[in-house]
């Protein structure tokens, strides 16, 4: 009884396993997903704005129901057929973000979201989920799509905005997909915006374990022109029109740039061979900004250009939390959470994520961290996720680069 027991539960694992496999649940396509989350310090309301189909996929095509890590929110992409959960998906926002600033206390705001998925060859419910610092779910939505929805609007398959290949990676079926996006670079700058992404990838394949996994990317640069070189500075009462609208003063910090403009962003973007997006900013002022699977931006006319577009990088593609402190007001980590960054811990849940290190005497516990003087734990001195003059990152933030970059090309 026992092993017909253990045969059942192996065939099934076996179904479970099969049944998963990119083939039997999706196109070649990509399904863009348009959200709009709106509200203010205390609530969270989630709208559906609009659906993209695009051609191809490059994400992943396997471990695809896996989660690599939890974010501050999460899609998960249901079959309705069956309800095997065959998607998975996550990331952060700049709107929970600015939930934590003052503005969010008397204002009421709406931020646009993009998110891409494979296309469903059936019907799919999808649940998007917003948590906050404490890790609870704070709201979520769930919607059906249906692939053959007349309404799911088709995108770059015409009038594709020019892009150049910058590095080709050894295998293009199992490769991690960059493009950068020219901002603020007109087209009589297009040569100068193209010097930069090869003087930014060029940095990044200096740090490991880029250096090492280089032939596990595929870099593009798209050409976006803008009508005015450079980019907004409000705070100096200039604005200028730019393919993306970027701006500095984000949240009333001078040095935050970014833009609001996500769904311009991946329109500029549509026919192209993407997954995560670096922005470069045609200014000397210094400033940039990273989301975990959003974008990353950085400015690139400053002596910190790249240490600056590195630095960033490790939060929208590693999801790598800051390991400098500020001041302690307004927290974002707590005694009773485990941050969900790989770089940073609270010892929350007792067990630390880079203790094989701390074995092996590679790193230790350093107070300080998450913008917190107290209370939150790095795993080195210094690193680039602390300060741009550190050359590398340090060995925890390596390791959990590592794990990504295998999770993904794998």
């Amino acid at each position: 009884m026992r092993k017909l027991l253990i045969i059942t539960i192996l065939s099934s694992l076996s179904l479970l396993s099969s049944a998963q496999r990119f083939e039997d649940y999706f196109e070649d396509r990509t399904l863009r997903l348009d959200y709009t989350f709106a509200g203010c310090d205390i609530q969270n309301d989630i709208y559906v704005d609009e659906l993209v189909s695009l051609p191809h996929w490059y994400g992943r095509r396997h471990r695809l129901a896996e989660l690599p890590l939890r974010g501050n929110g999460q899609i998960t992409v249901r079959s309705k057929k069956d309800s095997v959960v065959i998607y998975r998906h996550s990331f952060s926002t700049l709107f929970q973000e600015w939930q934590a600033t003052d503005e969010a206390k008397h204002t009421r705001k709406s931020f646009e979201n993009v998110f891409l998925v494979p296309f469903p060859k059936d019907s799919v419910e999808i649940k998007v989920e917003l948590f906050d610092y404490h890790n609870q779910v704070v709201n979520s939505l769930t919607h059906t799509v249906n692939p053959k929805d007349i309404l799911i609007r088709k995108a770059g398959e015409r009038s594709i905005t020019p892009y150049d290949v910058l590095h080709q990676a050894s295998d293009t079926e199992r490769c991690i997909r960059i493009a950068f996006v020219a901002e603020g670079y007109t087209n009589d700058e297009m040569d100068h915006y193209l010097q930069d992404c090869q003087k930014a990838i060029g940095s990044l394949f200096n740090h490991e374990p880029f250096k090492s996994l280089q032939d596990r990317f595929q870099i593009i640069a798209v050409k976006s022109a803008s009508e005015e070189s450079g980019t907004s500075e409000p705070s100096r009462g200039i604005w200028k029109s730019t393919a993306l609208d970027s701006h500095f003063d984000t949240f009333y910090s001078d040095r935050y740039l970014t833009t609001l403009h996500l769904k311009r962003l991946h329109d500029l973007l549509a026919g192209t061979p993407y997954e995560h997006i670096i922005i470069l900013v045609n200014t000397e002022h210094y400033g940039g900004g990273g989301i975990y699977n959003s974008y990353n931006l950085s400015y690139t006319g400053g002596k910190n250009f790249l240490p600056v577009v590195v630095h960033e990088f490790g939060h929208s593609f590693g999801g790598l939390g800051d390991e400098y402190a500020y001041g302690n007001d307004d927290p974002m980590y707590f005694d009773d959470t485990e941050p969900w960054e790989p770089n940073l811990t609270t010892k929350a849940t007792g067990i630390i994520k880079w203790e094989n290190l701390i074995k092996e005497g590679k790193a230790g516990l350093v107070e300080g961290g998450g913008y917190q003087e107290k209370g939150v734990w790095r795993g080195c001195e210094n690193c680039r996720m602390r300060t741009n003059e550190e050359p590398e990152f340090c060995v925890v933030c390596q390791q959990a680069l590592k794990e990504l970059i295998y999770f993904y090309s794998e």
